[in-house]
Formats: structure tokens, sequence, C-alpha cells
């Protein structure tokens, strides 16, 4: 449910632009500054506050970080002072951040070690349930009671996060001063720079298609095709990240080649331009499949090299995350106004070669072969 009102927090608002600029009386693209400075928190916080509270416990960090979350959410929705609302979405995502921060750990605890894999599969599957229903939920919601209403609801959803927090998640301890290690420590281990590129070269992909969507389906010839092919696309990374859950123990070198592959096939495939409507929504459910399962492949890569030390090693992943979303954005539009919405899948298609060639070469510590073995 965390990670599904954290994506949820930043899809929902994407489709009430045009309702929170007339609002405000502000363009839409300062509306969209809403969604850019919560994911600007999110990135800015991880790292800091994830170190300065690696020694609290857990839970009591959790329900912190929810709180702020309501209360931020709130303000965004009561205000008429879009300054205001700015700074409010921005100390959500230093909420969001921690959030994101803490669910790998939490989750890996939870279970024995080879059952970790799925369980972090089942604490991500709010990720694509929210790119499914996020921003269908909230342009209807908006048009129904206004786009207030829609940070109320994120906000009560917090609320019932806590109490469920409270009533069903175990205490678990920090980590002792006397065991943390230094960053920069933690990322020249063997094998945690691979991962992490891999990370930055898949999300930026992922976001620079995602992001321009509808440019790029207007560039085929098939804009009528924008609301299907966003659900289909939520829809099929929920099955993505599902099939993953079974496998990623067992196959999760593998499954991040395979993956990775099928995405370049499909990036490959909307760049030759299809003019068929059906090729469109097998290249939009594909590209779903095989992204719904990454973060949690790359957060359980990650947390297994970590060790005891995952929860600051995801502080780092939420930090490249972001940063590579927000790099998606701008390269994105550079390349909308320099070559058109053709130059989207063409560049993915680089982006995802290179990734891929990362993954194949870290056979030894990154993504090696065989079972997971912690």
């Amino acid at each position: 449910m965390a990670s599904f009102i954290a994506t949820a927090n930043e899809s929902m608002p994407a489709g009430l632009l045009p309702r929170i600029a007339a609002d405000f009386g502000i363009s839409q693209a300062g509306a969209g500054q809403l969604v850019t400075c919560c994911a600007f928190g999110a990135g800015l916080a991880a790292i800091p506050l994830t170190s300065l509270t690696a020694g609290w416990q857990r839970r009591r960090l959790l329900v912190a970080a929810l709180l702020v979350f309501v209360v931020g959410n709130v303000v965004t929705a009561a205000t008429d002072c879009y300054p205001l609302a700015l700074l409010s979405r921005l100390v959500i995502g230093l909420a969001t951040g921690v959030t994101w921060s803490l669910l790998a750990g939490y989750a890996r605890r939870l279970v024995t070690s080879e059952r970790q894999g799925g369980a972090m599969a089942l604490a991500m599957a709010g990720i694509p349930l929210a790119l499914a229903l996020g921003m269908p939920l909230g342009s209807w919601l908006g048009a129904l009671a206004g786009w207030r209403s829609v940070f109320f609801l994120l906000a009560a959803m917090g609320v019932s996060l806590i109490a469920w927090v409270y009533a069903a998640v175990p205490q678990f301890d920090g980590e002792p001063e006397h065991r943390r290690m230094r960053l920069a420590q933690l990322v020249m281990q063997p094998g945690m720079r691979p991962i992490l590129l891999v990370l930055a070269l898949w999300i930026f992909a992922h976001y620079l298609l995602y992001t321009y969507i509808a440019s790029l389906l207007a560039w085929l010839g098939f804009a009528r095709l924008l609301e299907p092919a966003l659900l289909l696309f939520g829809l099929s990374a929920v099955a993505g990240n599902w099939l993953v859950g079974m496998m990623i123990d067992r196959w999760l070198r593998y499954l991040v080649l395979g993956c990775l592959a099928v995405f370049t096939a499909t990036a490959a495939v909307l760049s030759l331009e299809p003019a068929n409507s059906v090729l469109i929504y097998v290249a939009i459910a594909t590209w779903g499949l095989s992204f719904g399962g990454a973060p949690t492949l790359l957060q359980t890569a990650l947390a297994d090299h970590a060790g005891e030390h995952a929860d600051s090693a995801q502080s780092i992943l939420v930090t490249v995350f972001n940063l590579a979303f927000a790099a998606s954005s701008g390269v994105g539009g550079v390349l909308l106004q320099s070559g058109g919405a053709g130059m989207l899948p063409v560049a993915v298609v680089v982006m995802l070669a290179t990734a891929a060639t990362v993954a194949w070469q870290a056979s030894r510590a990154g993504f090696a072969p065989g079972a997971r073995s912690r």
C-alpha cells in the first residue's frame, strides 16, 4: 500500500494539471511544477535523511514520514497560495524519499532469505497498480469533485496506512552506529556500480517514452489511443511484476536481461512507425510487461549486495531514480524540439542496449547467474 500511495502521489496529479492551472490562475507548465517539486524533494532527501535517521526504529520513522505526507497533502488541498502549494509538495517529496528508502529493508526483514525476492515484488506491486489507476482515477475524481478532493483522498489513504502500520507491521531496530557504512564505501562494493548504472539507464529510457507518450502516439498517427494505451500499459505492468515475483529468487539475472531485451525490441518496433493499431497495442503491452518488474529486480539486486546496509543502498537508488526521471524529461523535450517524437524510441534503444551490455558483463557481481544467495 505504501508503494501505491507514493506512486499515486505523483501520477494522480498529472491528470489534474488543467484544473489546477485554472484554479491558481497559472499555466499548465506552472501546475506541472507541483509534480516536479515532489520528485525533486524525494531525490533531494533520500540520502541525507536516510543517513540521519539510520538509528531510528523503523516503524517510528515510517509513521513519521507518513504523517508528514498526510499533513502536506491536506495543505496542498486547502491552500489558495501557489507558492505554499509548491512548498507542501516539496515537503511531501522529502517524506516520500524516506518512505521509499524504508520499503526494501522492511520487506526483506519480514520473510526468510529465500523468499525475499517475492516479498520485494509484493511490496512493489503498488507501483504498476498506481500507474494503471492513478491518472485515470485522479482525472475522474477531479471532474466529479474538484482537483482538491484528490489530495484530500491521498491524505485519507495516508491516515489509513498509518493505522495499518500500527496494527500489523512489526517494529525493527535501526542500524547501530558502529555497523554503518559510508555511502562512498557502499557504492564501491562489488556489483553496486553496475546495478546503479543499469538503474539510471533503464529508468531514463522508460520515462523518456512514458512522459511523452502522447507526443509519440500523435507522431504515429494514433493520438486517439492515449487513454486505452495508458490503461493497457499499467495492467501489463501489474502482470509483469507478478511474473517477476514468481521467478526472481531463481532467475534474477535472466529476468533483467530478458526484460531489457524485450523493451529494446519494443522501442525498435515503435521507431519504425508501425501503421497498425493492433501492433501499437502489442508494443504497449510488451513494454508494460518488461518494465513492471524493473523496480523489484533492481531493488532486490541492490539490497542483496548491500546486505545489512539495505536501507542506505535504497536511499542511493531513490536519488538515482529521481535524477534519471528528471533528466529524461529535459532530454525528451530537447529531442522533441530538435528531431521530433520519432527520436524518442531511437534514443531509448541506445539507452537500453547500453544497459543490457552492462548487465551482461556484470556476471560476477551485480547480476550473477543462478539462484539468489541472500
